[in-house]
């Protein structure tokens, strides 16, 4: 029998069409994709699947930074944005927080170890300056007292003694006279302290030593004028008895004598050595002396250097005479000004550790320095006190201090007496600034300046060593020009001048500098115009001079996201 037989009971159609029926049936079939993935090799189908994550990937980046972008088909584009100069109103404040402080506060620290023996206030306690706070035994501090105070002594004793020797610098003549026994100096040399360098006598008067007989005891006197006889020159001068002296010399004859002591001006004829005898008259009778004696120079010392050095010029001449204060010996004691300088320095060092010293025992036995609140007391009767140790704080909290800081921009316009706004926890208060530092510091390229502001305390609403919140207002202008912040920059130009500028649309204006390198993409049209600025706000600024009202600015360039 035949594998295909022939359907008689289809109807014409079909039977015509069963023969391309069974033609297709029997053509052999396609294998399926998943046949195909099924059928392919292992290695084949992994680097088949490797290569569709890398493509995925990269589509999905390049997905990204076209939306990013905006787009280059269109759903996505950037645009433009400008503003214009127009009058309107600016205020510049200034916010901030800082913390509150007592104006006046005073610490006591004793600086020595101790017994607390009694506290007499508590913590919290509103005391007047004098008022006694406690009592605190500390031998150290006694001990530290009498070191630092004999320290200063013999600072003071070196001190005086150094300024004596600095004065010899210009070595001069303590009194009038002449000078003998001279030293040949010349500049340069070198000259040592205590170095005799001349003998200055002082022949403007002359002494003479005379003996008496104890027959005239009471006839002379002090303040008596006698008549000298000189020999050598033949002639008399007067002298004046200086001193009667109730010796007792016996002469080989057996005679008792007393002695007196004559002084004579020397008008530059007498000499020492020269023979002289003064007689007196006592009743009408002339008194001779037992002997004639010899005229001595009223006094006569050494010249002698106070400092080391270096000789800068010497008048030294024998024979020379001189009048007191007359510099004779100029040197360079720069060794000596150094020493000087030094025991300078410690001597001022030991006073202020004398003071410190009186006033750590005084604070042993302390009272309140100043009216205010017992603030942080840390004793009570019976403790051990270290050394350096804080035993309590008086603060005067009627007035508090809040510190703050203006920038540059705005603190020309902050001026002392300046009313400030307050603010603690939800209570409202009232200031004034009180000072305006001109030193400022600078923090990332911005200068800012120390203000200090001042409110009234005495309610005590406000809470000390707490912050709080401030405002004031710096500067305002109800009338001017004004530009949002964006449109204004900063630039350099190529001789490395820095320059505020708004880039202006339109025709190059007359004031348009050339075009600066910036770090931002500017639109043609637009040119860089200098402009001044004044104050600002947290969104514009105060155009001074520049531009015009009505001028159109570029601001910058927004893109515009279509996703």
């Amino acid at each position: 029998m035949s594998e295909v037989m022939e359907r008689t009971d289809l109807p014409q159609a079909q039977q015509e069409t069963a023969p391309a029926v069974q033609e297709q049936e029997a053509a052999p079939q396609k294998p399926s994709l998943k046949e195909k993935w099924k059928g392919m090799p292992r290695k084949k189908r992994r680097r088949i699947v490797r290569w569709t994550v890398i493509l995925l990937i990269l589509l999905a980046i390049a997905l990204a930074a076209w939306k990013f972008l905006g787009g280059k088909d269109g759903s996505g584009e950037s645009q433009m944005v400008t503003d214009v100069v127009q009058y309107g109103s600016i205020t510049s404040t200034v916010e901030g927080s800082g913390l509150t402080r007592a104006k006046s506060s005073e610490t006591i620290t004793l600086t020595t170890a101790g017994t607390v023996l009694d506290v007499l206030v508590s913590e919290g306690d509103v005391v007047t300056a004098g008022t006694p706070l406690f009592t605190i035994d500390s031998p150290a501090a006694e001990t530290a007292v009498q070191k630092a105070r004999s320290n200063v002594e013999g600072y003071e004793k070196q001190l005086s003694t150094a300024e004596k020797d600095i004065a010899g610098l210009n070595l001069s003549a303590g009194y009038p006279g002449k000078l003998m026994e001279t030293v040949t100096l010349n500049p340069g040399d070198t000259i040592s302290k205590g170095q005799k360098v001349a003998v200055l006598a002082d022949d403007t008067r002359m002494r003479l030593m005379q003996y008496y007989s104890y027959a005239y005891a009471g006839d002379l006197y002090v303040g008596q004028t006698v008549e000298v006889s000189i020999p050598s020159l033949m002639a008399s001068v007067s002298g004046t008895v200086a001193a009667v002296n109730m010796v007792s010399r016996i002469t080989p004859e057996g005679s008792k004598l007393f002695s007196a002591e004559i002084i004579l001006q020397n008008e530059g004829a007498l000499s020492a050595e020269m023979a002289a005898s003064a007689t007196v008259t006592v009743n009408g009778e002339t008194v001779y002396p037992y002997e004639p004696g010899k005229l001595e120079y009223y006094r006569v010392g050494d010249l002698c250097s106070t400092v080391s050095g270096t000789v800068i010029s010497s008048g030294l001449v024998d024979y020379l005479q001189v009048s007191a204060g007359q510099v004779l010996v100029r040197i360079d004691g720069e060794e000596s000004e150094s020493e000087l300088f030094t025991i300078q320095q410690d001597l001022e060092a030991a006073r202020e550790e004398l003071e410190t010293a009186q006033k750590n025992l005084a604070n042993c036995s302390a009272v309140a320095p100043i009216d205010g609140m017992v603030i942080g007391l840390a004793i009570q009767p019976g403790d051990e006190i270290a050394a350096n140790t804080a035993v309590v704080t008086i603060s005067d909290t009627s007035t508090i201090t809040v510190s703050a800081n203006v920038d540059e921009r705005n603190i020309s316009y902050i001026k002392p007496g300046m009313m400030v706004n307050l603010d603690q926890w939800g209570t409202p208060g009232f200031g004034t600034v009180e000072t305006v530092s001109l030193s400022s510091s600078v923090n990332n390229g911005v200068a800012t300046y120390p203000i200090t502001i001042s409110a009234d305390n005495t309610e005590g609403t406000i809470q000390v060593n707490s912050y709080i919140n401030y405002s004031l207002v710096a500067s305002e202008n109800d009338n001017c020009l004004v530009l949002p912040i964006q449109c204004v920059r900063t630039v350099s130009t190529e001789e490395g001048e820095t320059l505020t500028v708004v880039f202006v649309s339109g025709d190059r204006p007359d004031n348009a500098i050339e075009m600066p390198m910036v770090d931002e993409e500017i639109p043609e049209g637009f040119w860089p115009v200098p402009v001044e600025i004044g104050i600002s706000d947290n969104y514009n600024v105060e155009i001074r001079s520049g531009v015009e009202e009505g001028t159109e600015v570029f601001t910058q360039i927004q893109a515009i996201n279509a996703w």
